[in-house]
């Protein structure tokens, strides 16, 4: 008898399924770079600081921490650095700074990868140079009376520095000479000298003697002419005349003299005579002024001379009636 054979499985068929690749991930940004570098242009006031910036294929701005610690406190403003991969330069000037003080800075590199500090370094600033300012008052001064002197010594060692004060007078010829006492500034390098009489127009100059030597602007303290005024009343019927009489000191024979009345704002003239010989000290003056209104009056005198300036007398108050 035949042997029957089993009849052969066929597998079943096998289907494939590809499967689509997951994305790959993002390599994350880098974060930038930041070297500091050196400091140019050091003054008393100010510096130029230095450094380098690598932007690491991220936008990144720059900019530099200073102060006078670790902390810090200043800052300059953020300027575009790029977004490459090679360092980039970056500088900041940086003012208001204290003479002869060290500081503290360092460049920091910004992006959105993160803000990365350069190193600390330090600098010192440059020592201010001495520098004296002047100033009177009053002035002008009325004829033999006192005026002060007042000044500063600015810049890096001014305090506890001798000061001497020198005169030239008028006509200038004579050169300045030392006059007085010198005087020494005090922890803010500010000093003062008291002038008990200016008879003359006179140019005023401090000085501190050092290296370099160094001195203060001239200031001119006028000498002006003092004016003396008396009138014959205060109370005048419109129309009529008042007196105006008076002296001049220093002596000023031939001066100019002029009442002048007070119009809004202005004075202007409403009379006028010279001044003429009094005694070996001064002038006089004497003349008569039609007063048609009331108003405020004065005397000014023009002296015609370098020596003593120009003043008027006190304004006087003179009210007319019908």
């Amino acid at each position: 008898m035949p042997t029957l054979s089993r009849p052969r499985l066929l597998a079943p068929a096998l289907t494939v399924f590809a499967l689509a690749a997951a994305p790959a991930a993002a390599p994350a940004a880098s974060p930038p770079a930041a070297t500091t570098q050196g400091v140019s242009k050091i003054t008393f006031s100010g510096a130029q600081l230095a450094g380098s910036v690598n932007p690491r294929g991220t936008a990144t701005t720059a900019f530099f921490q200073y102060g006078l610690t670790k902390t810090y406190g200043g800052v300059t403003p953020e300027v575009p650095a790029g977004a490459g991969t090679t360092a980039k330069a970056a500088s900041a000037v940086i003012g208001g700074l204290a003479p002869t003080t060290t500081y503290h800075y360092r460049v920091v590199a910004k992006s959105s990868a993160g803000t990365i500090p350069g190193a600390d370094r330090t600098f010192k600033t440059a020592k201010q140079p001495l520098g004296l300012s002047l100033a009177a008052t009053p002035n002008p001064v009325p004829f033999g009376g006192p005026t002060a002197l007042v000044g500063t010594l600015s810049g890096s060692d001014h305090a506890n520095r001798q000061v001497i004060l020198q005169q030239n007078a008028f006509p200038f010829t004579t050169g300045f000479m030392t006059f007085g006492n010198p005087q020494v500034t005090n922890a803010d390098g500010n000093f003062a000298f008291a002038v008990l009489a200016v008879n003359t127009t006179t140019q005023f100059r401090v000085a501190v003697n050092g290296k370099p030597d160094i001195a203060s602007p001239i200031v001119t303290v006028l000498a002006a002419v003092k004016v003396r005024t008396a009138v014959s009343t205060h109370r005048v019927k419109r129309g009529r005349t008042v007196r105006f009489a008076g002296s001049i000191t220093p002596i000023r024979d031939g001066a100019n003299v002029e009442v002048q009345k007070l119009h809004g704002t202005r004075w202007l003239r409403v009379a006028g005579t010279v001044a003429r010989h009094y005694l070996s000290d001064r002038s006089r003056y004497a003349l008569r002024v039609k007063v048609n209104s009331g108003g405020s009056f004065r005397v000014y005198v023009q002296t015609n001379s370098g020596a003593v300036s120009d003043n008027v007398g006190s304004s006087i108050k003179i009210h007319s009636y019908r």
